[in-house]
């Protein structure tokens, strides 16, 4: 495995390690893309020749309590963590070198992750003992990033485009000497919730704002981010926002306000920040909405038993006396008699169902359900034990891992 890198605790030490990109960024006509390419010496030429960074520091306040035991970036969605999709992606478009910015959990994602060989890449962890913004973790990991093209990716963010099309464009972009940095926009209902992207005339992007009250248009930044190592001279010439974060928008408006171009694509498809329940069960949906069925033939499943819609049962599991409506994804070694399950509902491993009906759930591993309730639209957390009384009706849960629940 690489070496991992040293964390950096304080802007200061930050800003005085790539002070001299400023220094020398400040010493050239800022007139054309080249100039500060030319001061770092670099030019990629392929996707292969790029690194990726995956944002995985997060603490996942909005998911607790699920996430005071769990890092929020390997909750599962259609029963693969968060993260997984995320490295799949990068891989998929021909990115084999990813380092992963990681928190408080970065234990808890060294092990998930491992070296990254079952996806074919190497990972090199990056600590970041404080969240001191994006732009801050672009400081961090330039030890790893050199001076190589990169694509910054937030690990609790999922797509439902696929990025190599995109990473293609931006690496033929770089080889034609067109753009430093290319952002990732999509259309949203709400842009003030948003940090929101300005259009020239020409197609390149003008201006960012954060949050804006009075938003510029309806183009919304996805955490999908490409940059050339001229991001570096950008990261250290800011200051942090008045949540004391370097924010990575601040970066790129200072490439513009030095004429470098920024130019971007228009995501097609969903996105989903999956850092609150209700949209984590979103994108559970919509990821299920996608599979196909895994069924035929299956040893664990009972002739008493009703399969309807896109079912994945693994083997090593039973299902007796059960309506399954698909979609539906369950696990290794789970035992369901009694119930009906589905639609959009993802049972990890391990778990065990009795008399239970469960509609547009995640349910993690080792959970135990009984006794005759009702869930719906539920985040339920490892070996968490629910059993209910079937009067009551419907119950909508969000629970840690170990819970114990009865609802009478």
């Amino acid at each position: 495995m690489p070496p991992e890198e040293p964390a950096v605790n304080q802007f200061s030490n930050s800003y005085n390690t790539y002070a001299h990109y400023s220094t020398l960024a400040a010493l050239l006509p800022m007139n054309t893309i080249d100039q500060l390419s030319a001061v770092n010496g670099h030019r990629s030429l392929s996707s292969s020749n790029m690194k990726g960074l995956i944002l995985a520091g997060g603490r996942g306040t909005r998911l607790r309590p699920l996430t005071h035991t769990n890092a929020k970036q390997l909750v599962p969605i259609a029963n693969k963590p968060i993260l997984f999709y995320g490295i799949e992606e990068l891989a998929n478009a021909g990115i084999t070198d990813i380092g992963i910015v990681i928190g408080e959990t970065g234990d808890e994602i060294r092990k998930a992750v491992g070296d990254g060989s079952r996806w074919g890449v190497n990972i090199v962890y990056i600590p970041q003992n404080e969240p001191l913004g994006l732009a801050h973790c672009v400081i961090i990991a330039q030890s790893f990033l050199k001076d190589d093209d990169f694509i910054m990716y937030l690990g609790d963010n999922m797509l439902e485009q696929k990025l190599s099309p995109i990473v293609q464009r931006f690496s033929q972009s770089r080889i034609d000497n067109i753009v430093d940095c290319r952002i990732l926009l999509k259309e949203v209902a709400n842009p003030s919730m948003f940090g929101v992207a300005e259009l020239s005339e020409d197609g390149s992007v003008k201006t960012l704002v954060e949050k804006p009250t009075d938003p510029p248009s309806n183009l919304a930044l996805v955490g999908v981010y490409m940059f050339s190592s001229n991001i570096h001279a950008a990261v250290n010439s800011i200051t942090p926002s008045s949540r004391g974060e370097l924010e990575i928008t601040d970066a790129i408006q200072w490439q513009i306000d030095q004429g470098l171009k920024v130019d971007h694509d228009i995501l097609d498809g969903w996105w989903i920040d999956t850092g609150k329940k209700d949209p984590l069960l979103e994108c559970n949906r919509l990821v299920l909405s996608a599979i196909t069925s895994d069924l035929d033939p299956h040893p664990g499943l009972k002739q008493d038993s009703v399969i309807s819609g896109t079912v994945q049962i693994d083997a090593n599991s039973t299902i007796a006396n059960c309506t399954i409506i698909g979609p539906v994804v369950i696990g290794e070694n789970v035992s369901i008699e009694n119930s009906s399950i589905g639609p959009y509902v993802s049972v990890g491993n391990n778990c065990s169902l009795s008399n239970a009906t469960i509609e547009n759930s995640v349910l993690l591993s080792n959970c135990s359900i009984g006794g005759g309730g009702r869930i719906e639209s539920s985040l339920l957390g490892r070996s968490s034990h629910v059993s209910g009384n079937p009067s009551l009706g419907s119950s909508t849960l969000m629970l840690g891992d170990d819970s114990v629940v009865e609802l009478n």
